[in-house]
């Protein structure tokens, strides 16, 4: 005998009691309102004890592209902003002599660092909010186009007369800093809500991974083209050499339009989440069909056992209830605690991902040697920062995001997040206080660059990677895109306020002299991160549901359609209005008879033992207990 169909094993007679109620036979309504909820229980297990497949792969492959493109565009910067040093720095010399000594001003360069930062910070709210107010599908692939067309448009910039080169770099930076932002909530919620729980934290730290690779492809590209131009900063004369830096960094900055393009037809086709068609839209139907298209290759569905309660009144997302949720410390304090871990983290995070050219080039980590030609101490100074960016991002930035994606669903996020926010502490402590001795010698310098690799490696292994995970999984359905948004919008605020801080700072007393100072403030943050650590919950091998913080019995009830064109509200017996859902009004639904049996067997909530007619198929397709019941009430109570 053929296993049982997904959609068999949601509506099965055997399995609509999960909890061992007894069917209600007082109340004909109130029997379908729990057979709806005990339907939403059991489509929520289908997802939660899923296998894991290639549908999984799928959406870790298709969300972590826009990670990946997202990394590459904000760390290409790094490079990048020394060869727009050299090229549109106004007010020097534009001999090839001065070259070397040409670099962007302090408020060029904290205004081309930060803008993306501002621009993510916004889009992180916005598309929060847009992806729980209209849908995840519905906008996914939007923020791809943004980032798509502002890449582009930056590799297209030029200089001119009537404008400021470094001005227009800014604004498509920020724009495309609002495309990845969207990236974020939207991205984080669709990997959460699609997964099983026994994967799930998998699933997450495989989509956020990308950026790993995102910046490590950055680093490799700015290395690989530096090195393919070698022959012209070396031979060619002053032009060709100017020529050759601007053609360098239009095509590592235009490259990253390429993994977007290549995702977004991807993101544009991917279904909705359950959840949210569930939840949010408040359509049981169509949430079983998503799930069995999912969860199973066979789509050969006919009949609908839920066919006119397919619409369901469900608890919405509005101001008074969202002040409601969040008024109750449990769930508040779990946002500050999101929302401050992130910010603590990318203080750090940011404050070194953007600047360790910088970093590298106070420590005199592989210097140009000295030569009479200075395109070739240009090429040499490029070549040595886009290699030890290279290092910094192989031996510690991807590794740390793979030992967080085979030790997530295993160790747990909080432990994780403690011992990485713990060993970042004690890291920033010792390059801080030590800095002066370290990058006195040659190998005092080998050691720095080792405990900044450590500390990239505990950046991911640790809270970087949880604090994206938490904020998707805490959060009811209906808060959990915009809940993800806030939470990862501190985090960019902290990155802006590191880079205003780095860039104003870095020079007090001396050029790069308050770099240790620099470190020993992260480390402070670092210390603060582990006390909001406390606040958020332990969410590995637990269902969305649960984390939640809501209860799960009688979530969803039937919202029956109205059998009259214009209905009037009937009070019921227990004082309630048949026919409306607040200010909710159910159109009827045409229904048609199944003209064809199907070759294999059909679900049906027919006893096990009592073999199926067509005349049970007949009175399946047509009616819902609740409709029936509902449809009943009014006409026993409407004068003839």
């Amino acid at each position: 005998m053929p296993a049982p169909s997904i959609r068999s094993r949601l509506f099965s007679p055997t399995e609509s009691q999960p909890f061992g109620r007894s069917k209600a036979k007082a109340d004909p309504a109130v029997a379908a309102s729990r057979r709806l909820n005990d339907s939403r229980r059991a489509l929520l297990k289908e997802i939660d004890n899923a296998h894991f497949s290639w549908f999984h792969v799928k959406v870790a492959l298709v969300s972590g592209a826009g990670f990946f493109t997202d990394a590459y565009d904000i760390f290409a910067i790094n490079i990048v902003s020394v060869m727009l040093g050299y090229l549109y720095e106004g007010g020097t010399d534009g001999t090839l002599a001065a070259l070397p000594r040409r670099a962007l001003t302090t408020s060029q360069e904290v205004g081309i660092k930060i803008a993306t930062p501002v621009g993510v910070l916004l889009g992180q709210l916005l598309f929060g909010w847009l992806g729980d107010k209209l849908g995840r599908k519905r906008i996914y692939g939007v923020e791809l186009l943004i980032i798509m067309v502002a890449t582009f448009a930056q590799a297209l910039c030029a200089p001119a007369v009537g404008i400021s080169f470094v001005g227009v770099i800014i604004f498509w930076r920020f724009v495309m800093g609002i495309g990845i932002g969207g990236d974020y909530p939207i991205s984080a919620v669709i990997s959460s809500e699609f997964s099983s729980v026994h994967i799930r934290g998998r699933v997450m730290a495989a989509v956020f991974a990308n950026q790993g690779w995102g910046q490590l492809t950055a680093t490799l590209l700015s290395f690989v083209v530096v090195s393919a131009y070698k022959h012209s900063f070396l031979e060619d004369t002053s032009p060709e050499v100017f020529r050759s830096l601007d053609r360098i960094w239009r095509l590592i900055i235009g490259c990253g339009c390429v993994p977007a393009a290549i995702a977004l037809y991807f993101r544009l086709t991917i279904p909705e989440t359950p959840r949210f068609t569930m939840d949010i839209e408040r359509n049981l139907k169509q949430a079983t069909l998503d799930t069995a298209t999912f969860l199973s290759s066979d789509e050969g569905y006919t009949v609908d056992p839920d066919a006119l309660a397919q619409r369901v009144r469900a608890r919405q997302a509005t101001k008074d209830d969202f002040r409601s949720y969040f008024a109750k410390w449990e769930n508040m304090k779990v946002l500050i605690g999101t929302a401050y871990s992130w910010f603590a983290l990318d203080i750090a995070f940011y404050g070194l991902g953007l600047n360790s050219s910088i970093i590298l080039g106070a420590i005199g980590f592989g210097p140009p040697s000295p030569s009479k030609n200075p395109g070739a101490v240009v090429w040499q100074t490029l070549r040595n920062l886009s290699l030890g960016n290279l290092i910094l991002s192989v031996a510690g930035l991807v590794p740390g995001y793979w030992a967080t994606f085979f030790f997530i669903d295993r160790w747990g996020r909080k432990p994780i997040q403690f011992m990485g926010f713990s060993a970042l502490t004690v890291l920033f402590v010792v390059m801080g206080f030590a800095y002066n001795k370290l990058t006195a010698t040659s190998g005092g310098r080998i050691g720095f660059v080792v405990l900044y690799c450590f500390a990239n490696f505990f950046q991911n292994f640790g809270p970087n990677s949880v604090t994206f995970i938490v904020p998707g999984e805490v959060f009811p359905t209906r808060y959990r895109a915009t809940a993800h948004g806030i939470s990862a919008a501190s985090g960019k605020f902290g990155a802006v306020v590191a880079q205003l801080a780095f860039q104003w700072l870095k020079d007090v007393g001396g050029t790069n002299k308050f770099l240790p100072h620099i470190l020993e403030i992260f480390a402070f943050f670092m210390l603060t991160g582990l006390l909001s650590t406390t606040l958020i919950p332990e969410t590995a091998q637990k269902s969305l549901e649960v984390l939640s913080n809501e209860s799960q019995d009688d979530f969803i009830q039937g919202s029956p359609a109205s059998p009259f064109p214009s209905p009037v509200p009937t009070p019921s017996p227990e004082g309630s209005v048949v026919g409306y859902v607040g200010e909710f009004q159910m159109s009827p639904i045409k229904l048609h008879p199944i003209t064809h049996l199907p070759a294999r067997p059909v679900p049906t909530f027919a006893p096990a033992h009592k073999p199926r007619s067509r005349s049970d198929m007949s009175h399946f397709a047509s009616l819902s207990d609740l409709s029936m019941s509902s449809t009943q009430l009014l006409r026993d109570r409407t004068p003839t």
